[in-house]
């Protein structure tokens, strides 16, 4: 009995595995797929309507952040993944729909967005329940941390890859491409999705033990009593249209055939997505390398470390020539190749490095001292996710109106602010509130 109850648990873990590269692998589709929204002449080649698909996907959670909580406490961790999935399955199969012939005009843009928005419910419920189900599966303390730690690898791993499949099967931008192409990602996402429902259906899985706060609890304030938490959710508001806004923006920037007077010549969109990738790869590479020294190094200084670095990083492509040409090792289909690309989007790329280890950063700062508003600080923290589809649609009205380099003055003021919440922002100044 022990035996098939161990089997249980260690499939259990692999499931959850797969949804946190799912959450990944579905957020990160909306910006490589608005390369082909933008190339359909209903659009016009606007940037910003191109990243509507991406502000859908993230304006989701500020309607399902709060309920996504409530339904975990009252349907449980396990029911509210297996709603989560069928969610999902559903908004990938509204996006596949999206790409039939018989769809003129404007209305496969509509259904794709509708299918980005219900992808991002979905999202949004995994979000809530993976962490504490595989701190749970664990056991708690170093092993649930570890296996969160692997999942969170596999979740940067996901989203390194998509946008550099999703490139791949666009290859070279002509009017005749269309949703359709994308179609074996989408076919995947279902095929995932349905399987991980199913084996997930299956497996005997309690919830974690309640935690101190009950229905007895009293709360005499709340999370916004407390300076240092309402400041850290606007850097968290805009941490995440950072981390979402410099890959998304520069995909569209390398696919776009503007940039070929910049030295690309051909297949701007597979390069767009390889690009992009790295980026994501990169993020991979700092979260694996944080697990290293955050036991030694604060969250303030590599907060103050990152931010720094990052707003060098981008006044550096600012004001560099986009004329200015490197190389750029990228995996192109079966092998590493180098790839000419402006000097300002390999600095961009290297961001990655730097937006790696801010959601766990600010999380941090911002929930010191809350005690028994944490809970609900954390709800509240998911709402603000949302800034991951806002903060892009305003650097890409830019784009719009200004061109590609000078739009990441919107990340730039957005370090900006995190680099001031670090160093004076993320003091606990409401220490007298009892928690």
């Amino acid at each position: 009995m022990s035996g098939q109850k161990q089997n249980g648990k260690i499939i259990a873990i692999i499931t959850m595995m797969f949804l946190y590269a799912m959450i990944a692998f579905v957020t990160n589709l909306a910006a490589p797929i608005g390369v082909v929204m933008k190339n359909d002449p209903e659009v016009g080649g606007s940037n910003m309507l191109a990243m509507m698909g991406n502000f859908m996907n993230f304006f989701a959670y500020l309607f399902m952040g709060i309920p996504a909580g409530k339904m975990l406490s009252k349907v449980g961790y396990k029911n509210t993944a297996l709603i989560g999935i069928v969610v999902g399955l559903l908004g990938v199969t509204i996006q596949w729909i999206s790409g039939f012939e018989a769809l003129e005009g404007y209305s496969d843009n509509v259904i794709y967005l509708l299918g980005a928005f219900v992808s991002g419910l979905c999202v949004c419920l995994l979000n809530t329940v993976v962490n504490p189900m595989l701190n749970l599966l664990g056991g708690g303390g170093n092993r649930g941390n570890q296996l969160n730690l692997i999942g969170g690898t596999l979740n940067s791993l996901s989203g390194t890859l998509t946008p550099m499949f999703v490139g791949a099967l666009i290859g070279e931008l002509t009017k005749e491409t269309d949703f359709a192409d994308v179609n074996l990602v989408l076919y995947i996402a279902m095929a995932v999705f349905a399987l991980s429902f199913c084996v997930l259906a299956m497996i005997p899985i309690k919830d974690p033990e309640q935690s101190k706060v009950t229905a007895d609890t009293k709360f005499e304030h709340s999370p916004w009593a407390f300076r240092h938490f309402v400041l850290g959710v606007i850097a968290i508001f805009v941490y995440v249209g950072v981390e979402v806004g410099i890959p998304g923006t520069l995909n569209f920037y390398i696919a776009d055939t503007s940039a070929k007077g910049a030295g690309i010549l051909e297949n701007a969109a597979a390069i767009g997505g390889f690009v992009a990738g790295t980026y994501w790869l990169l993020m991979l590479v700092g979260r694996f390398c944080s697990t290293f020294i955050a036991d030694k190094v604060s969250s303030k200084t590599m907060m103050i470390a990152t931010n720094g670095a990052g707003i060098i990083l981008i006044l550096l492509a600012i004001l560099i020539p986009k004329t200015v040409m490197t190389s750029m090792p990228l995996f192109m289909g079966s092998s590493f190749q180098m790839a000419e690309v402006p000097v300002s989007a390999l600095l961009l790329v290297l961001c990655g490095l730097c937006t790696s280890i801010m959601w766990a950063s600010i999380f941090n700062l911002a929930t010191e001292g809350l005690g028994k508003y944490t809970a609900q600080a954390s709800g509240i923290f998911m709402m603000m996710v949302v800034g991951g589809g806002v903060l892009p649609l305003i650097q890409n009205l830019i784009v719009d109106v200004a061109g590609y380099i000078i739009s990441y003055i919107v990340p730039l003021v957005a370090m900006a602010y995190m680099l001031w919440y670090a160093v004076f922002g993320s003091k606990n100044v409401n220490e007298d509130i009892p928690v």
